[in-house]
């Protein structure tokens, strides 16, 4: 396709450039791929853990594969098979290979978190290059400014869930649209949303639908209909060749043929009344506006901005860029305003939905400053922008980016002091003599923040006690020390399975056989019959490793968005409360 994508204001050039124009905005691939690295890396290694699915959905199954033990959940059983083994299986890889070089399963847990930063850092980086061989490198420096200093991107470069797999494919996947110099883009970036939509998550395929668009209509336009068609065959047949890997690894486990992918769309969209993804909670419209804005508050604003002021550049300064850029312009952006608008419309909502859609919400938001950037840089004389002074100018925009980088920084450094216990309490069991063979470390009301298996010794399980939670806890996978056993192990039908969360009481233990526990203590809280004080019983238990916890109930709202340091001289309003997360050995005094 002819035509450069840059949005600067130049006519496009039909020539494209080997190198993007000297410029001192442009960052180099190399400091782009290094600071993306040390973003992500910084997210391996201290960003909690977001959701419990991620545990129980994904590290477990993973932790079965690597160690022949762990915690099942009913998407896994054959009966419902809704989660595929094959994005498993790699994750499982990379902790296996791992092994070879590290002594501890906390450890193999970071590896494949390291692995995870360098995959996404790699993504970053060749979406960043083809916006800017395409777009232009100022859009580019923003792009990077937003993924490696926001919250959400913070959150989601590591997470160990198919939406951040899918995300990765999205980032390849765009920057095929973008790079118009190959002539076999559209085939490729086909392939790669078709990677995240099958291995990933099956409803990614929205974000391809505007691009495929916009290349359909421009290919008519150009009159090249017939290489349009193998150019979309070609990505088609790479995509079925993923998806027949995928159904030959889901066979190896589940023993009979499953397209996880239309079972995925069955059961959240198809489930009926009183089944699907509602009944674990329903959120009101405004979820994902808060949410974004907690995790890209000011990029959040101008990614919703990027169409208007698209509009508005080729209603008024036509003459800045061609129709034909502002359109392309237009189709990038769009994916963004769609998932937006599908996942607001649904009932159940989660943070981790929307992190496909992270890198058009940051290509949108950066193209959305550059425009407003690119408006008051004018100097004509005959606009009112033109007259105003460049110091004045610099004054109103400096703070801007100022708030967006502190804020984004604090929101960050905030969750990593606030949550960051559960990756902290389980130290001491590493140490010679302190766990006893064939024990078990059991979860009440901290059942939901368990960090996954990886953080246990070999010798130890994760066991489940009473709480006040009523809905349906994982089970456990038959124990299987040969990895034919273990695809022996997911084929078998789990008792106590279903998909409407009602409870299993056979999924507890009682509290007489844990050898250790975990629970918190927050002084505001008040104790139950079911969820007591086990801190504070120092006839049964001793505290063997406790962190500060955020106690969010006695926290002001800005405690809670962001971090305070803990001053005297900040007044007591604005402090952060904090509890105590405490991993408890029983007490040698006790009998019970």
């Amino acid at each position: 396709m002819a035509g450069n994508n840059n949005v600067s204001g130049n006519a496009p050039n039909p020539k494209p450039k080997k190198q993007p124009s000297p410029t001192s905005l442009h960052i180099p691939l190399n400091i782009t791929l290094y600071l993306c690295l040390v973003a992500n890396g910084l997210a391996a290694l201290f960003s909690p853990i977001q959701d419990c699915d991620e545990v129980f959905n994904f590290w477990e199954p993973a932790h079965y594969l690597q160690h022949g033990y762990g915690l099942q959940t009913w998407e896994y059983s054959p009966v419902y098979s809704i989660r595929s083994w094959l994005y498993v299986s790699l994750h499982a890889a990379v902790g296996k290979l791992g092994s070879m070089f590290v002594h501890s399963k906390t450890a193999e847990f970071y590896t494949i978190r390291l692995v995870l930063a360098f995959v996404c850092a790699a993504c970053q980086t060749r979406l960043y290059s083809a916006i800017c061989r395409t777009l232009s490198p100022r859009i580019g420096l923003f792009f990077v400014m937003i993924i490696t200093l926001s919250p959400g991107m913070f959150h989601a470069s590591t997470a160990f869930l198919p939406s951040t797999f899918t995300m990765y494919m999205s980032m390849l996947g765009l920057a095929a649209f973008l790079d118009w110099k190959n002539a076999q883009r559209a085939a490729h970036g086909i392939m790669c949303f078709g990677l995240g939509t099958i291995v990933g998550w099956p409803f990614a395929g929205a974000l391809i639908v505007p691009l495929l668009a916009e290349e359909v209509i421009l290919t008519i336009i150009s009159g090249s209909v017939v290489n349009l068609f193998w150019t979309i065959a070609d990505g088609l047949i790479g995509c079925l060749g993923i998806l027949a890997l995928e159904v030959t690894v889901d066979y190896a486990f589940f023993k009979k043929f499953v397209l996880v992918p239309w079972n995925i769309v069955a059961y959240n969209v198809l489930g009926g009344e009183g089944k699907g993804p509602d009944i674990f909670g329903t959120e009101p419209w405004t979820f994902y506006i808060r949410n974004l804005l907690l995790n890209f508050n000011v990029w959040f604003v101008l990614a919703m901005l990027s169409a208007p002021l698209l509009v508005f550049q080729m209603v008024f300064r036509s003459h800045t860029t061609s129709l034909q850029t502002s359109l392309r312009s237009m189709a990038f952006v769009a994916p963004f305003y769609m998932w937006f608008g599908i996942f607001t419309s649904q009932p159940h909502k989660e943070e981790r939905f929307m992190y496909p859609a992270y890198p058009f919400l940051a290509l949108s938001a950066a193209l959305s400053f550059h425009i407003i950037l690119t408006y008051l840089g004018s100097t004509d004389r005959k606009e009112l922008v033109g007259r105003i002074p460049t110091k004045l100018k610099i004054i109103a925009v400096l703070p801007v980016v100022l708030l967006a980088l502190n804020a984004g920084m604090l929101r960050t450094l905030g969750m990593v002091t606030a949550y960051s216990a559960p990756l902290k309490v389980f130290e001491p069991l590493q140490q010679v003599g302190v766990a006893q063979r064939d024990g078990s470390v059991c979860f009440g009301k901290e059942w939901y923040r368990f960090p996954s298996s990886y953080f246990l010794p070999h010798d130890l399980r994760a066991k489940f006690v009473r709480s006040e939670f009523r809905g349906l806890l994982p089970g456990e996978f038959p124990d299987a020390p040969s990895y034919l056993e273990r695809l022996g192990g997911a084929s078998q039908t789990p008792s106590g399975m279903n998909d409407l969360n009602i409870e299993d009481p056979s999924k507890y233990v009682e509290i007489s056989q844990c050898s250790f526990l975990v629970d918190s203590h927050f002084p505001g809280h008040d104790a139950t019959e079911l969820e007591p004080n086990y801190v504070m019983d120092t006839a049964h238990w001793e505290k063997l490793s406790c962190a500060s916890f955020l106690d969010a109930s006695q926290t002001g709202l800005l405690g809670r968005l962001i971090w305070i340091p803990d001053f005297p001289i900040i007044p007591d309003r604005f402090r952060r409360k904090w509890g105590e997360y405490c991993l408890l050995q029983r007490s040698t005094k006790s009998n019970v």
